[in-house]
């Protein structure tokens, strides 16, 4: 069946073309779109010394970052284990607040005293140089998975899985990404003797798309197969601890969407590291547990809540103390009262604000001064943090996100030392425009155009909802609405010139959240995307605004 003319329009804007081109990127297929898992450097050593050491009944401990990358890894590589039924091994998240990013020296000495053989690292390890040699010091294997940039000199560890460090084709995997690899190969080679049936590690897909839909990883190539795969075992995925999540919230996994996954799912199980301890999300994810899956599901959304209430606190403070100070080229700031766990996210809320780079710092549980740093585009902070290395004792992260631990003493020259580095590696900031792909009438707002754009989801980074243009729409309504009568969304009802009336939702906006002020009665150009609700169980579609102009 030919496409339409609209999907046609869009697919050529992505610069996806020829039928091949189309086809691989609508009809996704498990058998065709992933790559063989031996490609990968040290596949094969990684699930040689995985079997021997169950074979020999030896401790395995199970090492992962205690984001939304690390712990659905260790979700997909305990399902391995329980598959196989070998129960000698444990998961370890390190706690953000007081262990920080990465492997731990101390936790390290733990497991070598309680006679650890192997540790499998999941979402880190690739930079952990001194670390990785301690372990085998100690007589600990360790194999690597991560997909992080790895340094000159890379760790000595018996195998490192990461598509950066060698030829395999897709080099943007997520670290959840990388163990499905691992558990694919592993039961491509010893499936049979384990009498596990071929294909089972379909059912992890659900974590593998969630963390690859979470780590912002382009979703292009083998991640969209992921991501795609990942989606469908997720609105059908039998793990009681997702079922109660999505109850909690009133959502019918059956229609799960990736904002949904985005917006609600993902930050619940973030909260577990930010405000207590990362085990709870990875129980809430293992657990086959009805009772137990139900109080996790609870427990989580309640801190959740909580770390709101928090954020918003630092941000009140944070606006007032901006208020009053003249900003530098980058903007640093502190509380020693303020929670290390959420500054990220209130570096991020700053840096779009002030469109410059932010770095926030608050006292950790071990007395040292530790923050999160966000950037606005116009510089690494990696690169920044690494010209100004003198005043860290600690960095790690990437371009646009990062952690430090400071100097007691040198906090209060961060800013200016900063913003002195900042000018040697600052470069040219894309503009900050919303780009659409197609001009459209109101009247195009109806389901079969729905169907058609859905083909090319799951959408995310590297292959973003398609926004349209709608040029000269009349403001006929405008509402305000939110839980509980917080009025903290609005709603705009749209006409456009044959009489066609479209509603339009902008969450956690205001009418001045805009380029243009919508008033009732004007006339403006809307750029917006296709939102489809069901909200009790109603199928409503809708736009969602991007920009009013």
């Amino acid at each position: 069946m030919a496409n339409s003319e609209l999907l046609s329009k869009l697919l050529e804007k992505r610069g996806i073309k020829g039928e091949e081109q189309v086809e691989f990127f609508l009809n996704p297929d498990y058998e065709r779109d992933f790559h063989d898992p031996f490609l990968m450097k040290d596949m094969e050593r990684a699930c040689v010394r995985l079997f021997e050491v169950i074979e020999n009944k030896e401790k395995i401990i199970i090492y992962a970052d205690y984001d939304c990358d690390g712990i659905p890894g260790a979700v997909i590589l305990t399902d391995l284990l329980k598959k196989i039924s070998y129960k000698n091994y444990e998961v370890y998240i390190p706690q953000r607040n007081s262990e920080g990013y990465g492997l731990n020296l101390e936790a390290i000495k733990q497991f070598a005293e309680s006679g650890v053989k192997l540790l499998i690292t999941i979402d880190l390890g690739v930079t952990a140089v001194s670390e990785v040699a301690q372990a085998e010091v100690d007589g600990i294997d360790v194999i690597i998975t991560d997909h992080h940039i790895p340094p000159e000199v890379l760790p000595r560890a018996y195998a490192i899985l990461n598509p950066k460090t060698d030829k395999y084709p897709e080099k943007m995997l997520c670290g959840a990404g990388v163990v499905f690899k691992f558990t694919q190969a592993f039961l491509k080679k010893y499936g049979e003797f384990y009498k596990i049936k071929e294909g089972s590690e379909k059912w992890m897909l659900d974590m593998a798309g969630l963390a690859t839909l979470s780590d912002m990883v382009p979703l292009l190539g083998e991640n969209r197969a992921l991501a795609y795969f990942g989606m469908k075992v997720l609105k059908k995925s039998p793990r009681p601890g997702l079922q109660k999540l999505f109850s909690k919230i009133n959502l019918d996994q059956r229609y799960l969407s990736e904002d949904d996954i985005g917006f609600m799912i993902i930050p619940k199980l973030n909260a577990a590291s930010r405000m207590d301890d990362p085990m709870r999300a990875y129980e809430l994810l293992a657990t086959s547990d009805e009772t137990q899956a139900g109080i996790l599901a609870d427990y989580l959304s309640k801190i959740n809540d909580e770390r709101k209430t928090i954020v918003t606190g630092i941000m009140r403070e944070a606006n007032k103390k901006l208020s009053t100070l003249a900003h530098k080229e980058v903007i640093v700031m502190g509380n020693p009262k303020w929670r290390v766990g959420v500054l990220g996210l209130v570096a991020g809320k700053i840096s779009d604000e002030y469109q410059k780079p932010v770095f926030v710092w608050g006292r950790d549980e071990n007395n040292s001064i530790r923050g999160s740093c966000r950037s606005d585009g116009s510089v690494s902070v990696m690169e920044l943090m690494t010209e100004t290395k003198e005043s860290f004792i600690d960095f790690g992260g990437h371009e646009l996100a990062g952690g430090f631990t400071v100097h007691n003493e040198k906090i209060y020259f961060l800013e200016e030392a900063l913003s002195f580095s900042f000018d040697k590696v600052k470069r040219e900031k894309a503009k900050d425009e919303v780009i659409h792909e197609a001009k459209l009438d109101l009247s195009a707002v109806n389901m079969k155009n729905w169907r058609e754009i859905e083909k090319l989801a799951p959408f995310g980074f590297g292959n973003p909802k398609p926004i349209f243009l709608f040029e000269n729409v009349k403001v006929e309504n405008i509402k305000k609405f939110g839980k509980n009568g917080s009025g903290e969304h609005l709603e705009i009802i749209f006409s456009g010139g044959n009489g066609n009336k479209t509603k339009a939702v902008s969450f956690f906006s205001n009418q001045d959240s805009f380029k243009k002020i919508p008033v009732e009665g004007i006339n403006v150009n809307l750029l917006a995307t296709f939102d489809l609700s069901r909200f009790r169980g109603r199928e409503e579609l809708r736009l969602r605004i991007e920009d009013i102009l």
